[in-house]
Parts: C-alpha cells; structure tokens; sequence
C-alpha cells in the first residue's frame, strides 16, 4: 500500500534536495511552489480572479505581475487574504489531482509543502518528513546562497516557524547539518529501514 509523505523544511535546510533525490529513488513527488505557479498561469481562473480583484496592473504579458501583487500583499494583510482564498483551494484541487495520479501509479507519493506545519496540513499525509538542520546551519547557507548579511538571514528565518518547533511536530527527521554525502546516507538508511529501497 502506498504511503503519501508530507515533506517540509525550514529556508535553506534542503528540502528541494531531498525532494530530488526522493524523485530519484521512485517516489512521486507533487509540489506545492509548482501547484502555485500552475493555480495563476496564463489563461487559468486563478488568474482571472486575481486580475477581478487587483485590476487589470496585476497582469503583465498574460501573467501574473508577482512584483505588483507582491508589493500589495506585503503591505495589505486584508488583500493578502483576498489572494490567498484565490491561489489556496485551487492549488489544493490540483495537488489532490497530482496525489491521485500517483497512488494510481502504485507510487509512494511525497507532498512537497513549504508551510505544512503553518497551514495544519499534517492531516491530509500519511506521515510528516521534515529536512532539518540547527538555526546556526540555515543562517550559514542562506548568507551563501543569497549574499545576505547576519540579519538579513536572521530576519528571513524568524518569518518561518521556528526548526526546532517543526522538529517537536514531525514524525520523521531528516538530519542535513553535514555535507551531501551525509545526507544521501540518511536518505538510505531512512528508505532502507521503512521501505526496503
């Protein structure tokens, strides 16, 4: 019987890594940041909706203008609302979908959602998987990848729910505090203990 995984991680902590070597190894994965892009991409509802409700500047060549809408929703927490009732339950349509055409595949099914914990999505999953690495680990790589300051990076993470809560939350730990190497051996052995791969 197939098991549908809900997968999540703090920024910088290597879920996008995870989420590919998972692919690699047969899992199915859907993803929540595609499922997004998807619920707004040209000629979809979700974008029409979005133009009904910030006007015709929140479109630009026949998308959504993220900067524009961006700079509302930042702002304005009553039309971040207003666009998260549009893009939320059709990203959650499509991902369903996605989870369906996966289980008919007889695949285990990894749903790759950022903000599992934050949105109380732990329900609709089997079990709860979460990449973890120490606040100090998160703050080195976002400096790294993003050319932040200390609290440039400090800032980003206090915006998430802090690691160690998700770490009391989560059924499974996934430790990515070393290199990849180590990483791609707790990925085995996590695999080789609960699924024989």
């Amino acid at each position: 019987m197939p098991k549908v995984i809900g997968l999540t991680g703090g920024i910088a902590t290597g879920k996008s890594t995870v989420s590919k070597m998972l692919k690699e190894r047969g899992f199915y994965i859907v993803d929540a940041d595609v499922a997004s892009r998807k619920a707004v991409e040209t000629g979809s509802k979700g974008l029409r909706q979005v133009e009904e409700v910030f006007g015709k500047k929140a479109i630009l060549n026949g998308e959504m203008n993220r900067q524009y809408v961006g700079s509302i929703v930042f702002k304005d927490e009553d039309m971040r609302k207003k666009l998260n009732n549009i893009v939320h339950p059709i990203v959650r349509e499509i991902m369903e979908e996605e989870k369906q055409l996966g289980l008919k595949k007889d695949k285990n099914v990894i749903m790759d959602i950022p903000l599992l914990f934050e949105n109380n999505l732990q329900d609709t999953v089997d079990e709860t998987w979460l990449v973890y690495t120490t606040k100090e680990t998160q703050i080195v790589r976002l400096k790294q990848r993003n050319q932040l300051t200390d609290e440039e990076a400090l800032s980003r993470i206090k915006s998430q729910m802090p690691i160690e809560e998700k770490k009391e939350m989560a059924d499974v730990i996934i430790d990515n505090n070393g290199s990849l190497v180590d990483l791609t051996q707790n990925i085995e052995t996590l695999l080789t203990n609960n699924f024989n791969i």
